[in-house]
């Protein structure tokens, strides 16, 4: 089936936001007397939720992990978005695919943040849908949010692609059973990979012709 609709993940795909995400762990975990986080939980921050990373962080200390869940609900996000940095020609790509037929959606293990980003940085009109963490029952890799997508659009799973950076997104499109492209270098491995969005029409083309050769 041709490709009709395009997912895509927040961090890492959409924005280069690694500034942003350590800024507030660190920040909450100021508020309740920890550490900053070491350069090895800095890596992982990027691939959780917020109650996945607490979790793992506070393995050992379950009573502390409540409390550091409490403290980021608690702690405003507004100072980070400025850290935030749309991947290059972000608007005119989503535009032009838009343009194009087909419709756009994000699914990212943001939560309350989800809105905010979409508004501040004008994508609110460039996607079709948008699902994160508070809008379904369990976040990536399981596939609630991809599974939510395809209902949104009515299309079968063999018409969308979820572009993600992360290992648990590429579980979560294999679960959900959506084509996926890698986005940089930690899912290079993925059968599709591309360094970076904007060479995504052109990997588009070549899926849809052979969607086409195949029928």
């Amino acid at each position: 089936m041709p490709i009709s609709l395009l997912v895509f993940d927040c961090d890492g795909v959409l924005f280069e936001s690694g500034d942003a995400n350590i800024g507030f762990y660190n920040e909450v975990l100021r508020r309740v007397g920890e550490p900053a986080m070491t350069s090895a939980l800095e890596e992982k921050c990027h691939a959780m939720s917020s109650p996945q990373f607490f979790e793992v962080y506070f393995a050992d200390r379950p009573d502390m992990a409540a409390r550091v869940r409490q403290t980021a609900i608690a702690t405003d996000y507004e100072p980070f978005y400025s850290l935030m940095h749309p991947a290059p020609g972000l608007h005119d790509l989503l535009d032009t695919l838009r343009a194009d037929g087909y419709h756009t959606a994000m699914a990212t293990n943001r939560g309350r943040t989800v809105g905010r980003l979409l508004e501040l940085f004008e994508l609110d009109s460039r996607f079709d849908f948008s699902v994160g963490t508070l809008d379904v029952e369990l976040p990536k890799p399981a596939p609630d949010m991809l599974l939510s997508c395809l209902e949104r659009f009515g299309v079968g799973a063999r018409e969308a692609v979820y572009l993600g950076d992360q290992d648990c997104d590429l579980q979560a499109a294999t679960a959900a059973g959506l084509h996926f492209v890698g986005v940089g270098p930690v899912v290079a491995h993925a059968q599709l990979s591309i360094g970076a969005i904007h060479e995504l029409p052109g990997l588009l083309t070549l899926l849809n012709e052979a969607a086409g050769s195949a029928t």
